[in-house]
């Protein structure tokens, strides 16, 4: 957050937080930046010093949101993992943490499939689609198909049980919301989860294979 040199990091997070959301929920167009000050607590004054424009404000949080993702989610995956259900498994306990520590930045990166209108800078685009290819691989590459039923149409199969992870996930993190992070113990909400595991392998894996 270099941008902020002279602001302090907790003032910093308020006015991206705000920016973020204000960007989230409406769009680059219906984005007003005089409930982005509202909501942060600032003047208008102050947000147009360290950002000239809407544009130059939409951009930043681009990157920002971008690094953060890699960073703090897409980094910390072990792709080494062949069993799709382990490595959706470990994606989905390090992507809670991560949308636990800024559900705002997960919000935002959704309008960057819509963003046509604001026209990222070329630098953005080509980092928000190496971002879309390490997911692609974080979620495919090297899985062992042999693990699935021989009956199973394994791309189906795929998109369920990620719908089933995702939901699950968006309904934890929905109970969790206002908590903070260090406060939570995971583990009966880790145990819920992997019973779910358990009956998506008992699904769509062979008999034999559903145990690690």
């Amino acid at each position: 957050m270099d941008k902020f040199i002279a602001l302090d990091e907790t003032k910093q997070q308020k006015i991206l937080n705000a920016a973020l959301k204000e960007f989230a929920e409406n769009g680059y167009e219906q984005a007003s930046t005089n409930r982005i000050v509202k909501e942060a607590g600032i003047g208008k004054g102050m947000l147009f010093y360290y950002f000239k424009s809407k544009k130059e404000l939409y951009d930043y949080l681009a990157e920002y949101s971008l690094d953060f993702m890699v960073k703090r989610y897409f980094n910390l995956i072990d792709a080494s993992e062949p069993d799709f259900i382990e490595r959706l498994k470990q994606i989905a306990e390090v992507k809670i943490k991560a949308q636990s520590e800024n559900r705002s930045v997960f919000d935002f990166i959704g309008t960057l499939l819509l963003a046509k209108e604001s026209d990222l800078p070329v630098s953005i685009q080509k980092k928000y689609e190496n971002m879309q290819k390490a997911g692609n691989a974080m979620l495919y590459e090297g899985i062992d198909l042999t693990l699935f039923r021989d009956d199973v149409d394994v791309e189906k199969a795929f998109k369920l049980i990620r719908w089933s992870m995702d939901g699950y996930q968006n309904e934890l993190l929905h109970r969790l919301e206002g908590q903070k992070l260090a406060a939570i113990d995971f583990e009966p909400y880790w145990k819920e989860f992997y019973g779910y595991l358990d009956i998506l392998k008992k699904s769509f894996y062979k008999e034999g294979k559903r145990e690690r």
